[in-house]
């Protein structure tokens, strides 16, 4: 019997929406409704930016830059990572070491039977990606992101 309470709690949790946890309007400089976001964004987008939801590795045309230049919140235009802290992580997404100096705001996130550090950007609250310490020197940490979340402005 406990197997099967078991098996039936992790099945309702698994079915519960993704939380809106960075999304929450009203936290941050730049709101809009949620009709406002979903006019303004592909289906794509407001799926990562605004439910937490994660692109398919390998099918951002972000991860192939390699100019000079400075990677954008697609939902406020805000800088938030630079092509000097950019690198090839191997795992399909554009990853970064470092964000810029007060662009993001991070949180914990426990979906999935796992705790990751979610990322997002502090002026609109988009969810950008997740932050692991995986990554190179100088700060051991890499920043996987989603590139429909960003926006590339070359120098």
């Amino acid at each position: 019997m406990r197997r099967r309470t078991f098996l039936t709690s992790a099945a309702a949790v698994a079915a519960l929406p993704r939380a809106l946890s960075a999304a929450e309007p009203g936290n941050f400089p730049v709101t809009r409704t949620e009709a406002e976001w979903k006019a303004m964004l592909s289906e794509q987008e407001y799926d990562v930016m605004r439910e937490m939801g994660t692109e398919r590795a390998f099918t951002s045309p972000l991860n192939d830059i390699k100019a000079d230049g400075i990677f954008h919140c697609k939902g406020c235009d805000q800088a938030v990572y630079s092509s000097e802290t950019k690198f090839d992580s191997g795992t399909g997404w554009p990853s970064f070491y470092e964000a810029l100096p007060d662009s993001v705001g991070t949180q914990s996130d426990r979906s999935f039977f796992m705790v990751r550090t979610e990322v997002h950007c502090d002026r609109c609250g988009s969810h950008l990606g997740h932050i692991f310490d995986d990554g190179p020197e100088p700060t051991g940490k890499r920043h996987c992101i989603n590139g429909v979340s960003l926006t590339f402005t070359e120098a």
